[in-house]
């Protein structure tokens, strides 16, 4: 059972990772790789809105994605796009990435190659990885402008998909805990968190979700 405190400390720290960005028109969308179908499903629909010509997956499995997706998170989420019926014409696939910062990094050397010119980019992540792929990405892609997108559900929305309660709140949790100890270890840029943040997520560590967690100071990028 989780508890009511727990829900809400969740709540909490749910909040924080949105950024509230407005989407607009971007040169390129990246839809980075999980195990969630929605951010392809994002991804297609600011595609459908005219917001960006051009969409790419980044993302080959993780332990939460072996099973669901077994020939790869990219490949899986073009194989959705092209469903929806975004043509191919419109869709580069980077199968590599195992991390944040290989998702950014990949996906910029794949457009390099490509001879796309990219001025901006819509991050397109689960609603609780965008500050830390906005943050990622600003390190590591510096003069582009990047705007946060994910599929607008709430919290309580975004369980009933997943159906899997302690794994969303864990991921939360490890999330949160990459924005506080990556930029010391130059894998992200600072983004500071609230005081009320970090002691909703310390209360969450406390109730035992960390097995998202790396070891403070020492972790590599997940």
């Amino acid at each position: 059972m989780i508890s009511t405190q727990s829900r809400s400390d969740a709540q909490l720290v749910w909040d924080h990772h949105l950024m509230h960005h407005d989407p607009r028109p971007c040169s390129v969308a990246i839809g980075l790789g999980s195990h969630d179908l929605g951010v392809a499903d994002a991804a297609v629909d600011l595609y459908q809105r005219g917001m960006t010509p051009l969409i790419v997956f980044t993302g080959a499995t993780s332990c939460t994605t072996r099973a669901r997706m077994p020939r790869g998170e990219a490949v899986h989420y073009r194989e959705r796009a092209l469903e929806l019926g975004v043509p191919d014409s419109a869709l580069l696939t980077e199968p590599r990435a195992r991390n944040t910062g290989e998702n950014i990094s990949f996906s910029r050397a794949l457009l390099d190659e490509a001879g796309v010119v990219v001025s901006s980019v819509l991050l397109v992540s689960k609603p609780y990885e965008e500050r830390r792929v906005h943050a990622t990405a600003r390190k590591l892609w510096p003069g582009v402008e990047f705007v946060s997108a994910s599929a607008p559900v709430t919290f309580k929305e975004y369980l009933a998909s997943i159906q899997d309660d302690r794994m969303v709140i864990d991921m939360l949790v490890g999330a949160l805990q990459r924005l506080m100890i990556y930029p010391a270890q130059g894998f992200m840029a600072a983004d500071p968190v609230p005081d009320e943040v970090t002691a909703a997520y310390e209360r969450l560590r406390r109730a035992g979700f960390t097995s998202r967690l790396v070891a403070d100071g020492t972790g590599t990028p997940f």
